[in-house]
């Protein structure tokens, strides 16, 4: 009897999302493909968690610089893990801050902006944030365009997401970075987990995201980022 080859090919998508396509001949078993499947699941649950491989020693010379390179080597070292490709946009548009506040391990992220387009009015944004870091509290205040609203969908790992708005959350100051409690107003918060999907609550409102241990990749979808209506609760803060 002929035999008919079957297989799997695990495509990396552009977000990091896997995705299984199975190819087979007409009389190919339903189960080779459920078996591929099963065997790309088991293997992604299966990974140890991402774990934290750097400190602020590591990110900052002897003179207090914020080393750019070093940064960079941290997200590519999570992306890896992840299986994240770093294709070529994003070595050409990727950025990161520490936001002025020398305090890359605890408070900064990396980011792109995929679009960001003032004529027709929307943007779209991932978000990198290494183990157990917090993007400082912001808002985002109406100027010549109006103020800008978000969604978040957590593509890997998980985040704090904190908001102003609503009762205090057991624990929250307990979670925030020491160089961020002083000033850090927002007590409300969730878990956000892989998958899902939630948006600011109210217009102009303070707000922040924190990774949980394993770091997170976050797309943000939202109206035009225009820089100039960004404000911060941390006076030394700025994009």
């Amino acid at each position: 009897m002929k035999k008919v080859k079957c297989f799997a090919v695990s495509l990396a998508a552009l977000f990091g999302a896997s995705l299984i396509f199975a190819s087979c001949g007409s009389s190919c078993p339903a189960d080779a493909q459920k078996g591929a499947a099963a065997e790309n699941t088991n293997t992604m649950s299966n990974k140890a968690p991402y774990q934290k491989k750097y400190t602020n020693a590591d990110f900052y010379d002897a003179q207090g610089n914020f080393k750019q390179d070093v940064a960079k080597e941290a997200f590519l070292d999570m992306f890896a893990h992840y299986d994240v490709p770093f294709t070529p946009l994003m070595e050409k548009d990727i950025w990161f801050t520490d936001f002025g506040l020398g305090d890359f391990e605890n408070c900064g992220m990396g980011g792109i902006f995929w679009i960001n387009d003032s004529t027709e009015g929307y943007f779209a944004h991932s978000i990198y944030l290494l183990p157990g870091q917090m993007i400082p509290e912001h808002k985002h205040v109406k100027t010549a365009f109006p103020a800008k609203k978000e969604s978040w969908m957590v593509d890997k790992g998980w985040v704090y997401n904190f908001s102003e708005v609503g009762e205090a959350t057991e624990g929250a100051e307990a979670l925030v970075p020491a160089s961020q409690k002083a000033t850090t107003v927002s007590k409300n918060y969730v878990k956000q987990n892989l998958g899902e999907v939630l948006t600011l609550k109210a217009p102009e409102t303070w707000h922040f995201m924190m990774a949980g241990p394993e770091g997170a990749i976050v797309w943000e979808f939202a109206n035009y980022h225009d820089n100039a209506g960004l404000r911060f609760t941390q006076p030394k803060a700025a994009l």
